[in-house]
């Protein structure tokens, strides 16, 4: 029986893939299941719904005293310009790629499953921050239940890879395969080439809600193991399918961790916007970071108070996005990155 899905559930559907932080999607979740048509064709879906408010509930509860789960949250709310999921197979070095890329101090070791939890770092690049989440090594013989969850708020991932591993395309294609099955997909194209993190391609993905689609670049590690690291790099591009994009890395020398940053900005296609008061300069130390598709004077205003755009009347804008400073904008206006804003409610 078809689901024959209302406005109502899709309009709150659509906010909940737009949502990052994980309690507006809990509370979209719950607008989802109040509104759903309710009769046998979404069946499976209510109790998908329901089964997902429960988890992301608990979650967001933390762990209770003397209950099945103890330790560190396992959904992370997400800080900076967007939060990125660090991927791979066991012994890929992606604890401490991420701690020499954030400082974070991760635990590693030369022995597989020395991330237990996911462990959020932040990368800086000029003046702003990336997310970087370190998730425990993807196995088949080490499921993790609460995997989908997790990623439900990330932008996108990076698929750390032992490049000196003889067998690290087959470490790629499990770790896709193991992804596949908690319906979280690794893509090849990202926001500013025109994808959008989150949605399908495909008709039949589009009804689920909850499958994930998450550009993708390949961190191809401990390239200073090899000597001719740039050949491997192109073999393992030329047979893994599909083909991601690629960096050379090592986190024992250094070697191209400078690139990473600047490399997600440009292909995440974000825009950073300083604001101001009337009369007052602008606050250059903390801009507000609009993400591909986002990026108008009322979603900037969203980013500084809920409230604000609503009850916005115009802006002013300093910056390549207008024809002189200071010019009276209204709410659909597109920025530019640097930007500064300054708003009239």
């Amino acid at each position: 029986m078809p689901a024959n899905l209302s406005p109502e559930y899709k309009a709150a559907a659509d906010a909940f893939r737009k949502a990052r932080d994980p309690q507006e999607r809990l509370e979209h979740l719950r607008e989802m299941l109040r509104v759903i048509p309710k009769h046998k064709g979404t069946d499976h879906l209510q109790a998908d719904l329901k089964r997902r408010i429960k988890e992301l509930d608990e979650e967001l509860a933390g762990p209770k005293k003397g209950g099945a789960r103890s330790g560190p949250p396992l959904v992370i709310r997400p800080e900076g310009a967007a939060q990125v999921a660090l991927v791979g197979a066991p012994n890929a070095g992606k604890s401490l790629l991420h701690d020499r890329l954030t400082g974070s101090g991760a635990k590693s070791g030369p022995y597989p499953f020395t991330t237990q939890h996911p462990e959020p770092g932040m990368l800086k690049w000029e003046d702003v921050h990336f997310q970087l989440v370190d998730l425990p090594a993807i196995a088949a013989e080490h499921p993790l239940p609460w995997l989908t969850n997790t990623l439900q708020t990330a932008d996108a991932c990076l698929l750390v890879v032992d490049l000196a591993d003889p067998d690290c395309l087959q470490h790629v294609a499990a770790v896709q395969e193991e992804l596949a099955r908690r319906k979280a997909t690794l893509v090849t194209r990202w926001p500013a080439e025109g994808a959008v993190a989150g949605t399908s391609e495909s008709a039949a993905a589009e009804d689920d809600i909850f499958a994930l689609r998450l550009p993708t670049l390949l961190l191809a590690n401990k390239a200073d193991l090899l000597d001719h690291a740039d050949t491997d790099l192109e073999v393992l591009a030329e047979l893994e399918e599909p083909h991601f994009p690629a960096l050379l890395v090592s986190a024992q020398s250094g070697l191209g961790l400078g690139d990473v940053g600047a490399w997600l900005w440009r292909q995440l296609g974000l825009v950073r916007v300083y604001t101001k008061a009337p009369g007052k300069p602008p606050e250059n130390s903390r801009p507000f970071t609009l993400r591909a598709g986002e990026q108008t004077v009322e979603d900037a205003a969203r980013l500084v108070h809920r409230d604000m755009a609503r009850t916005l009347k115009y802006a002013r804008v300093w910056g390549r996005s207008v024809a002189a400073d200071g010019q009276h904008v209204g709410r659909e206006h597109r920025l530019a990155d640097r930007d500064i804003l300054e708003l009239h409610a």
